[in-house]
């Protein structure tokens, strides 16, 4: 992998979107999630002003920008109130996105979790270790103050699902289907690109395989993830930040 500062204008002549993974890169790491029977509080970030100026400024030159995330699309919607015109929402790991107020369902996901949330709700409720569960439609998200074993075994007894486990939460979806690559294959159609069109960032461990469908992969996270080029996670900017000042420079 290379460092962004080498990266030049000839790398990006064919690049007409840019896909941004959300926690760790658009906005710092970590969800404040607390459950009490059935109510559940969630902080809502909130993308800084210097990035919404700088996807704005993105838009103008004639990027798409495509926001692909594991969350769920009200929590999206919330979090990108102040630029929805200006971009596209691929959420819950690719399952379906959001473009100017019309959505594109890409997986279902229902008989496949229609079983298994009651049996890992009743098995978690007395767990100190578990947080909440997160709202979502398309996939199941248990937020954890560690790993938890016996959600793990739950999850392999069900045939076809999987558990990911991201640090903080586990995700569970459909084995192999249920990916940000799928999303992402799905976008590129909607806008009729290449991938040879498609830049993507990401940090984490799910975003490994939207990195891969992409022309040009940035990875935020070397140990997580691999790209061509790598943008610094520790530092005062973040790297969505890095990355829109660079290509803005570059234009």
């Amino acid at each position: 992998m290379k460092p962004l500062s080498q990266m030049s204008k000839e790398n990006i002549k064919k690049i007409k979107m840019i896909v941004f993974d959300v926690d760790g890169v658009l906005v710092p790491r970590g969800t404040k999630i607390k459950q009490i029977g059935n109510t559940t509080t969630l902080e809502t970030k909130v993308i800084h002003e210097k990035q919404i100026k700088q996807i704005k400024e993105l838009n103008k030159k004639g990027f798409l920008i495509n926001i692909s995330s594991g969350r769920g699309l009200y929590m999206l919607q919330e979090m990108f109130r102040e630029i929805l015109p200006f971009v596209s929402l691929t959420y819950e790991n690719g399952s379906a996105t959001w473009y100017q107020g019309k959505i594109y369902q890409h997986i279902n996901s229902f008989k496949y979790l229609k079983d298994i949330f009651p049996k890992l709700k009743k098995a978690t409720s007395k767990n100190k270790n578990v947080k909440g569960f997160e709202p979502k439609e398309f996939i199941i998200t248990i937020h954890c103050t560690k790993k938890i074993k016996e959600i793990e075994n739950i999850v392999k007894k069900e045939k076809g699902l999987v558990t990911i486990w991201n640090g903080e939460a586990y995700d569970v979806l459909i084995k192999k289907s249920q990916t940000k690559a799928l999303g992402l294959r799905h976008v590129i159609k909607i806008f009729k690109l290449k991938k040879e069109n498609i830049m993507a960032i990401g940090d984490n461990y799910n975003d490994q395989e939207l990195l891969e469908e992409s022309g040009i992969p940035i990875s935020a996270d070397k140990s997580r993830v691999d790209g061509k080029f790598y943008v610094p996670l520790k530092g005062t900017l973040l790297p969505a930040d890095n990355l829109m000042q660079k290509i803005l420079s570059l234009n």
